[in-house]
């Protein structure tokens, strides 16, 4: 069996040159510009070299060489996998996949927890674990405050897939419009002809449901409508059943807009067991793309949320505050929400 050749090295190619290995490698690298000045004739010996003896470079050298390692770090908060088409975070990672490979850049995901309580943290040991890549893109709803302040302190680049504030610090992100998209909800519900539009959603204070909140306020406030308390139903884990229905119904409630995720199935369920029809007897309007198991999402009255897109935004937000070496302050993008038409927003039927 014959010997494995051995790969041929820099130091090989600046031998047979004639030149140092700092020369070969500038020439090798590209890098004659400027005030580095090497004649065509040895850089043309460099290449010939380098040609005759099949030397390739080595791109993890090469990345280091300039500080970088040409990798991006996906960190979430929560487990992602399994991974479907109708998973909240699919659309997310197919854009910041589509927009790592189109720049160049390869992804490192981290995947590993630190405590039995199944959340991950970025750091273990007083270490910042997201240093193996030159920048790193966040996901997840339950961050840690402490965790975000640690990183901003310390200066390592990073851009949050959603809305994210921090007192006395100002975070890089990319977010869907809730607001405005919301506002814009409530207008079509009331041209529709409803007076009397209830909010329901789950007991949680994240940036998003803020979002989607004020954007309810603004909107009925746009259209002369009134703020009610009463009609703002928040309720712990989803549980949403016909007590809560009656209760809307009794203050007149005609339609509802409603939070993405199981609070949707436990709303209709709840309408299911009463018998009523939508559109017909209540009207309702979906805050972002309904996931999960549900069949028909098309069905649903509301918005899209451009998942996709704030994923590929938060790559080309990173990338630019990694080249941009002088940049301070905060790179961020808010993305609209695109209508959709669906079929559950109809107008009100008269009561009894």
């Amino acid at each position: 069996m014959s010997a494995k050749k051995q790969r041929s090295r820099l130091s090989d190619v600046a031998q047979l040159a004639g030149v140092s290995p700092a020369t070969a490698s500038l020439v090798l690298n590209k890098r004659v510009t400027g005030n580095v000045r090497i004649p065509p004739e040895t850089q043309e010996r460099v290449f010939a070299a380098a040609a005759k003896l099949g030397y390739v470079a080595n791109p993890v050298a090469q990345s280091l060489a300039k500080g970088r390692n040409g990798l991006l770090g996906v960190f979430t908060f929560e487990a992602i996998f399994p991974i479907t088409q109708r998973d909240f975070y699919y659309p997310f990672l197919v854009g910041i996949e589509s927009a790592a490979e189109t720049l160049g850049y390869d992804l490192l995901l981290f995947t590993s927890a630190s405590t039995g309580d199944g959340r991950r943290r970025i750091y273990r040991n007083g270490q910042n674990r997201l240093r193996l890549a030159d920048g790193a893109i966040l996901l997840g709803i339950e961050d840690s405050k402490d965790e975000l302040r640690a990183l901003v302190e310390e200066g390592y680049p990073f851009v949050f897939v959603g809305r994210r504030e921090l007192p006395g610090a100002e975070l890089s992100y990319t977010a869907a419009d809730y607001a405005g998209a919301t506002a814009a909800l409530i207008d079509r519900i009331y041209n529709a002809g409803h007076r009397r539009i209830a909010y329901i959603g789950v007991d949680q204070h994240t940036e998003s449901a803020l979002d989607r909140r004020r954007g309810y306020q603004e909107g009925l406030l746009h259209n002369g409508l009134t703020f009610d308390e009463e009609l703002m139903c928040l309720v712990p884990d989803a549980r949403f059943d016909q007590t809560a229905m009656q209760k809307l119904l009794e203050l007149g409630v005609t339609a509802v807009v409603v939070e993405i995720g199981p609070i949707i199935s436990a709303v209709l369920n709840a309408c299911k067991e009463m018998a009523l029809d939508v559109p017909g007897d209540m009207s309702l309007g979906v805050l972002g793309n309904p996931f999960g198991d549900m069949e028909d999402m098309s069905y649903f009255s509301g918005f899209s949320i451009p998942r996709e897109e704030m994923g590929a935004q938060a790559v080309h937000l990173l990338i630019r505050m990694l080249n941009e070496n002088s940049f301070h302050g905060p790179q961020r993008v808010v993305l609209p929400c695109t209508p959709v038409t669906g079929s559950t927003i109809a107008a009100p039927r008269s009561r009894a």
